[in-house]
C-alpha cells in the first residue's frame, strides 16, 4: 500500500453549501487557482446539474486550471454524469464522481427503494460514467451509518463496474476515530477486490470529529482525504484541509504518510476562502487563526526566545503565515508597496494597484505602523470588488448615551447623489437606516459581525454584513480604521453585490450530498 495521501479538495461544492457562502464565478476560478498553487490533487469544482451557474463554474474551472484533476458531483442517474461529462471533458484530468445513499434510513425514507436496487442504480451509474472517462468515484453517502456487510457487497459491485476511488463518507458527522478507523479497515480487508481501488473518507464536523475521523481512516488504509479550506461546508462544515496536511506532516513519525500539499501556501488559501466566503475565521483555529502562533503565557514565551520547539510544534512560516510584523510605513514607496503584496500572494491589475496604494497612503497617514493583515484587507478590497452602484461618499454619526444616535450619509448612484439622515439604536443602527432609505432596499439582514485585523487601538475594523433578498444571499464586507465606516463601507459592498445577482439573475442552489 502506497503511503501517498491523495488531497481531494471540495470547497467549492460542499464548502460553497455553508449558508451565505455561494461564490460568483470570478472568485470561484481565484479559489481554484490558490488551490492549484497549493498543490492539491484534485478539485470538486461543484455539482453541475444543479444550476447554469454552477455548470459554468465546474466548466470555467476545468478549462482554467491545470495540474489537479478537476471533478464534478453527480447522482447515480443518467442525466446528472452527462451532465457532469458535459462539464469536466474540458479538463486534462477530468474525474466524474457518482453517489447514491446507503443506509437504511436512507435507502427507505429517502429513496423508497430496496438495497438491491440501489446497488442497480450504483453499478449503472458508474459503467456510465466510466464510458465518458477513466476517472471513476463512487461514494455511498452516509455510510457510517450503514451496514457493514452490504456496503461491502455494494463496494464490490461498484469497483467490479470501474469505480477507481470509493469514498466513504460520514455524512451526517455521527462517526468517532474509533468506530470509523475500523470500518475502514473492515471494507478493505472484507470487500474482495479491494486492492483494485484507492478508498477515500469525506467526513463532516458536527460532532467537531471530522478531522479525527480522516485521520484514523488514514491510518487505517485510506488514501484519499475529501476536506475543505478552513473547514467550510454543510451545517458545522467539513474536515479541514489545513489541519489534516499540517497533521500529517508534523507527526509523519506516527502516520508515515506524505501528501503534495505545499504548506507554506496554505495560510494565503484560509484568508482567501474566508474573504470571498465572508464567513470568519475564529481566532483559536488550529493552523490559521490568529491566535495559532501566539504566546501569552509568561513561561511560554520564556520558552519560545529560549528554543522555540519547546512550545511551537510547527513554524509559522511552514504555513506561510507572515504573522504581524511591521513590513511598511507612510515614507514606503510604491515599488516596496507592490512588491510586497506580491509577496503576500497578490497580482492585481495596475488599476488596482494604484487604488490600492492610494488607500494605502490614507492608512498610513492614520496608523504609525502598517502590518502585513492591513495590506492584505486593502489588497482583498480591490481583487474582489463588485461593480459599483451605490458609493459611499460621507457619512457622520452622532451618539452618546444621553444623545439619540443619529447619522447622515451621502450615497454616488451613477451620477446621481443620494443624502439624508437617519436615527437608531446606535451609531451603526442608525447610518444602515439612512442607508436603507436612500436605496429603497428590501433586503434583510441576517448576519453582522466585526473584528480588529489587528491589534491596538488604531487597528484596521473588518465588517461582514450578509443580506438576503428574493432568496439570493450575499455577503459584502468593509475595512477601515473607524468601525462605523467599516460598517457602512460593508453595507454598501453588500447591496452592490445583490445588484450584481439580481442583473446576472445568479441564484444560490445546493443539494443533498455526501
Amino acid at each position: 500500500m502506497t503511503d501517498r495521501v491523495i488531497i481531494f479538495d471540495t470547497t467549492l461544492r460542499d464548502g460553497e453549501q455553508s449558508p451565505g457562502a455561494s461564490m460568483n464565478l470570478s472568485e470561484k476560478l481565484e479559489v481554484a487557482r490558490a488551490l492549484q498553487a497549493l498543490k492539491v490533487d484534485v478539485i470538486e469544482a461543484g455539482f453541475p446539474i444543479s444550476s447554469p451557474g454552477d455548470f459554468e463554474s465546474v466548466k470555467t474551472v476545468a478549462r482554467e486550471i491545470k495540474g489537479p484533476a478537476v471533478a464534478g458531483l453527480a447522482r447515480a442517474n443518467d442525466k446528472d454524469i452527462d451532465r457532469c461529462w458535459e462539464a469536466v471533458q474540458h479538463s486534462d484530468r477530468p474525474r466524474i464522481h457518482t453517489f447514491i445513499a446507503t443506509s437504511d434510513i436512507h435507502i427507505e425514507k429517502k429513496l423508497k427503494k430496496t438495497r438491491e436496487q440501489v446497488i442497480d442504480l450504483a453499478v449503472r451509474a458508474v459503467a456510465r460514467a466510466k464510458g465518458y472517462c477513466d476517472d471513476v468515484e463512487f461514494s455511498c453517502e452516509d455510510a457510517a451509518r450503514s451496514d457493514r456487510d452490504y456496503l461491502c457487497k455494494i463496494v464490490e459491485a461498484v469497483i467490479e463496474a470501474g469505480a477507481k476511488t470509493i469514498n466513504i463518507p460520514d455524512t451526517v458527522g455521527y462517526s468517532n476515530p474509533w468506530e470509523f478507523g475500523e470500518l475502514i479497515r473492515h471494507l478493505i480487508e472484507k470487500t474482495p477486490n479491494s486492492s483494485k481501488a484507492i478508498f477515500s473518507v469525506h467526513c463532516h464536523n458536527d460532532l467537531g470529529l471530522a478531522v479525527a475521523n480522516s485521520l484514523a481512516a488514514l491510518k487505517a488504509g485510506a488514501r484519499q482525504a475529501e476536506c475543505t479550506i478552513n473547514g467550510i461546508g454543510e451545517r458545522a462544515g467539513n474536515a479541514s484541509m489545513e489541519e489534516i496536511v499540517m497533521n500529517l506532516r508534523t507527526r509523519k513519525d506516527y502516520f508515515g504518510l506524505e501528501c503534495a500539499i505545499d504548506t507554506t501556501q496554505i495560510y494565503r488559501a484560509s484568508r482567501l476562502v474566508s474573504s470571498v466566503t465572508g464567513i470568519m475565521v475564529q481566532r483559536n483555529k488550529a493552523v490559521v487563526g490568529e491566535n495559532a502562533f501566539a504566546h501569552e503565557a509568561g513561561i511560554h514565551q520564556d520558552g519560545i526566545i529560549k528554543h522555540r520547539q519547546t512550545y511551537e510544534i510547527m513554524t509559522p512560516e511552514s504555513v506561510g503565515w507572515k504573522g504581524t510584523s511591521m513590513v511598511m510605513g507612510k515614507h514606503s514607496g510604491r515599488n516596496a508597496f507592490t512588491k510586497r503584496l506580491k509577496e503576500l500572494g497578490f497580482e492585481l491589475s495596475q488599476e488596482s494597484l494604484e487604488k490600492c496604494f492610494e488607500q494605502f497612503k490614507v492608512l498610513a497617514d492614520k496608523k504609525k505602523t502598517i502590518y502585513d493583515a492591513d495590506l492584505i484587507a486593502i489588497a482583498e478590497d480591490q481583487a474582489y470588488a463588485y461593480p459599483e452602484k451605490y458609493r459611499l461618499e460621507y457619512i457622520q454619526t452622532t451618539s452618546g448615551n444621553t444623545t439619540v444616535p443619529t447619522a447622515m450619509v451621502k450615497i454616488k448612484r451613477g451620477e446621481e447623489i443620494l443624502q439624508g439622515a437617519a436615527t437608531g439604536d446606535g451609531p451603526v443602527d442608525a447610518a444602515y437606516e439612512a442607508i436603507k432609505t436612500l436605496t429603497g432596499t428590501t433586503s434583510k439582514m441576517v448576519h453582522f459581525s466585526i473584528q480588529s485585523i489587528t491589534g491596538g487601538t488604531d487597528a484596521v475594523g473588518e465588517v461582514l454584513v450578509t443580506l438576503e433578498e428574493d432568496g439570493r444571499r450575499v455577503t459584502g464586507r468593509g475595512h477601515n480604521t473607524d468601525v462605523i465606516v467599516a460598517s457602512a463601507l460593508a453595507y454598501v459592498d453588500a447591496l452592490n453585490r445583490l445588484e450584481f445577482k439580481r442583473e446576472k439573475k445568479v441564484f444560490a442552489q445546493s443539494a443533498t450530498t455526501p
